[in-house]
């Protein structure tokens, strides 16, 4: 195994069951309420334990850096940097617990339409996607980038999931800014 291979491996089990986890939490939002911890222990075990469970029995099928060209290898780790970067612009902004399903679990939280917020409704869900196609391209056989296909059309079903949550708790003041910020690609030149 690489170090291409390894960061491969720790992006994907990062990102991987992380529409699962919100999945968990949003389809059963109004039990995890009166039962929080249980819900963030159900959410992670179903997340990350399968993940784990799966990229321990399947990982060396779907990850090969030695078949990758070093520039793609760096062009792969260079949007993985990016992802860190907007995670870090993330936590300053909304801080670790909301990061973590915080406001959905206690239904609260106000809505954030300024800094990075200002730009994409979902920039997690952005970052991820990008530094999961950073990961394929550093190390990926044909059936991984078959698995992040399919995990980005899951990320997209979990958007919807969320943005309803969204809808409910704020009404028409998220059906605005619904209106007039994109969800995962930002408009660049003049204000959104």
């Amino acid at each position: 195994m690489t170090i291409a291979d390894w960061l491969a491996g720790c992006v994907l089990w990062a990102n991987l069951p992380v529409p699962v986890y919100w999945l968990v939490l949003h389809a059963g939002v109004g039990f995890w309420r009166g039962h929080v911890r249980a819900g963030y222990a159900t959410a992670v075990a179903a997340g990350w334990g399968s993940a784990s469970v799966l990229a321990w029995r399947y990982g060396g099928a779907l990850l090969n850096a030695a078949a990758v060209p070093m520039a793609v290898k760096c062009a792969g780790a260079a949007l993985v940097a990016f992802d860190v970067w907007v995670l870090a612009q993330v936590e300053r902004q909304m801080g670790g617990r909301r990061l973590v399903g915080q406001a959905e679990l206690t239904s609260s939280g106000e809505m954030k339409r300024d800094g990075i917020y200002g730009r994409v409704r979902h920039p997690r869900y952005a970052a991820m996607l990008i530094s999961t196609l950073g990961a394929c391209l550093m190390a990926a056989r044909p059936a991984m980038w078959c698995v992040a296909g399919v995990w980005a059309v899951v990320v997209g079903m979990m958007i919807r999931i969320e943005e309803r949550e969204l809808v409910a708790r704020f009404g028409a003041a998220y059906e605005e800014y619904r209106r007039t910020v994109p969800a995962l690609i930002p408009r660049f030149g003049g204000r959104n």
